[in-house]
């Protein structure tokens, strides 16, 4: 796997491929994944949850499930194709593996496939899971948030997490029951990303409604009562928890084919789509919501905010967090 590239100055291509595509074009370039249909609440011409209604601003309708594909092959692009960063192999292959807010899956199956004698468990509020997996892989739609139902006897020798900031309201709690449904000497990860752009040699300030967004989406979902851009505290908040061996792998993902390295180029481009992709889902119910907005005053704002993406003069990236610590081996506590 490729080391993290938080210290890596990207060098800017000088040519403009970018400028060839459109806002509409790159979405409609995106993935194609199949989606169950089940009861749901409609809401600003989205499908949201609803099992605890409410409580996950973001929508679980076929649009959203194909950019989870994405975001997916996004956080797999930037490791070289691993699904994990924690050293797994230190105590011998896992035997139980719990994907918390799993979403479709993906991640899920493709640890049942790698790690065909274990046991894969993946939670979500929605049921938007394959109807056929694995005899390895299962679904449970459940409230990360409630307390897990895992008895003693079902320990986890990893514990892994997307994605969740804007979803969880205590992390203090949320990371209290990971500590303890690991066995001693087990692993738990979270990968998030920050809902922020940046750049070295900032240009970011040419797209001031992305930076505008970052402001907004940090205000209302703290307001919700789920902060979004949690991803720079999960360190800290890991070793509060009582975990050790706290790391975090940082990468810089760009935004856009800009990178003159073609690895850099290729991740821009996807990290383009998914930029894209994830302004409307993050913003809609947030804002219409919490800040009291019209739809129609939204769906503009959203507008207009992925136009800005397209700047190609604008050389953006966002940090991708992949952070991972280890329940102490000798803590024999249940």
């Amino acid at each position: 796997m490729p080391p993290p590239n938080f210290n890596e100055h990207i060098q800017v291509d000088t040519s403009d491929e970018d400028s060839l595509y459109d806002a509409e074009s790159v979405v409609d370039s995106n993935l194609s994944f199949a989606s169950s249909v089940r009861d749901y609440y409609y809401e600003n011409g989205r499908r949201y949850h609803a099992y605890r209604y409410g409580q996950y601003p973001i929508p679980n309708d076929e649009e959203e499930q194909d950019r989870l594909a994405i975001t997916h092959h996004l956080f797999k692009l930037l490791t070289g194709g691993d699904l994990y960063r924690s050293p797994l192999s230190q105590q011998g292959p896992p035997k139980r593996i719990l994907d918390i807010g799993t979403g479709t899956g993906t991640w899920a199956l493709e640890m049942a496939e790698e790690f065909q004698d274990a046991e894969i468990v993946g939670t979500d509020l929605s049921p938007i899971q394959p109807n056929f997996s694995p005899p390895n892989c299962t679904f449970i739609i459940d409230d990360a948030e409630s307390d897990w139902a895992f008895t003693k006897d079902e320990a986890f020798d990893f514990i892994h997490a997307r994605c969740m900031g804007g979803g969880i309201a205590d992390w203090s709690r949320l990371l209290r029951q990971a500590y303890n449904h690991l066995k001693p000497g087990g692993w738990v990860e979270f990968q998030e990303y920050e809902a922020r752009v940046r750049s070295e040699d900032g240009t970011h300030v040419k797209a001031p409604l992305l930076l505008d967004l970052s402001a907004r989406l940090e205000e209302a979902s703290s307001k919700f009562g789920k902060r979004m851009n949690i991803a720079p505290s999960l360190s800290g908040w890991l070793e509060e928890a009582g975990f050790t061996n706290v790391t975090a792998d940082i990468y810089k993902c760009p935004v856009g084919s800009w990178p003159k390295s073609p690895r850099l180029k290729e991740i821009g481009r996807v990290g383009k789509v998914s930029l894209i992709e994830a302004i409307e889902p993050y913003s809609l119910a947030l804002f219409t919501r919490v800040l009291g907005w019209t739809y129609e005053k939204a769906q503009a704002y959203v507008d207009n905010c992925r136009q800005e993406v397209m700047n190609t003069s604008c050389h953006a990236y966002v940090l991708f967090f992949y952070v991972y610590a280890q329940r102490p081996l000798d803590d024999s506590r249940v």
